[in-house]
């Protein structure tokens, strides 16, 4: 029944990720059983606002997740499977990012780290290390305050009984692809492919009255976002006609993605850049201009690795997905 489904899929979104199968393999069993028993003794299969009444007399799924969770204190077992949500939510998109960008500036811009730190790795170090632990309080100790307005001010609310299991999020098969995300992503790498073999196929680039010039070392970038494009316009061709994952299309993506993202670093770290001309500068502005473009992408560089190491852990976690849902052989549909 779709809307067992429905509930169990929301219970097990706030379960730990060790016991998840564990516990919604139970309860599931539990409530068919219940609805096994029930339909016995009507003699007829339950309608689906008497399925709805069985669930909701189980309570919330944040509710009944919160059963299988160790007690808190500060707050309540209610609130404590969201609590460590959102703790995890803000270490993953504020801390994490955080703490990249700062190792990535010290190890690759000595000017930010003498500018910042007197030069020295113990005071770099040190000081990353305070600056962390600040961030980290002050962060984890607003969510924990709000939370434990949050836990003072529910008892009363009602939140524990008026709901519905009809406005439940229907169930999600994590391995279908989006068609309209196949359409968009085949469009934009067909002119991405047009655009770059009509104007970047040679190391001069011509637009309007500018010149760039670049490296030697470009035509191995051109050959590279060349390839990357066409596999993925593949890749969107083969998803449209089949919009599943498999675990060897996932991992073939991974491989692109990257390709892509080492693409993009050594871009950012290669100064590609050696000519800039126009007539309205003079040669001189020129080779400033050159060298300060060449300087503003080398400074980007730690941004494009912390880039690139999302996009390569976004695809990483798609592939175990994948995996993990064909190895439980869960049929597509």
């Amino acid at each position: 029944m779709e809307m067992i489904e429905r509930y169990l899929q929301a219970v097990r979104f706030w379960l730990p990720n060790r016991q998840k199968d564990d516990i919604i393999a139970e309860l599931s069993a539990d409530i068919y059983a219940q609805v096994e028993e029930r339909e016995s003794e009507l003699g007829r299969e339950l309608t689906n606002a008497e399925v709805e009444g069985l669930l909701k007399l189980r309570g919330r799924p944040v509710l009944v997740a919160s059963g299988f969770q160790p007690q808190g204190y500060l707050i309540g077992p209610l609130l404590l499977p969201i609590y460590r949500f959102v703790l995890r939510i803000v270490a993953i998109c504020y801390l994490v990012p955080w703490v990249l960008v700062a190792l990535c500036l010290m190890i690759f811009s000595p000017a930010y780290r003498i500018q910042h730190f007197g030069g020295t790795w113990m005071n770099a170090i040190a000081s990353a290390w305070s600056g962390l632990w600040t961030a980290a309080f002050v962060a984890f100790g607003l969510i924990t305050l709000v939370f434990a307005i949050l836990e003072r001010v529910q008892a009363n609310s009602g939140f524990t009984e008026n709901w519905t299991p009809r406005s439940l999020p229907p169930v999600r098969n994590l391995r279908k692809i989006s068609r309209a995300n196949s359409i968009v992503e085949l469009i934009v790498n067909q002119i991405f492919l047009f655009w770059w073999v009509a104007y970047f196929h040679s190391s001069v680039l011509s637009v309007g009255l500018v010149q760039l010039t670049f490296a030697p070392l470009w035509i191995w970038f051109y050959w590279g976002y060349l390839i990357l494009a066409l596999a993925n316009a593949a890749f969107a061709v083969v998803n449209l006609v089949r919009p599943y994952w498999t675990v060897q299309r996932a991992t073939l993506r991974l491989l692109s993605e990257t390709a892509g993202a080492a693409l993009f670093c050594w871009l950012m770290q290669a100064g590609i850049l050696t000519g800039f001309r126009t007539a309205s500068i003079s040669p001189e502005k020129g080779v400033y201009i050159v060298q300060a473009i060449n300087h503003w992408t080398t400074t980007m560089f730690p941004v494009a690795i912390i880039i690139g190491a999302i996009v390569i852990v976004t695809g990483t976690i798609r592939v175990v997905r994948v995996h993990r849902e064909a190895a439980s052989q869960i049929p597509a549909a």
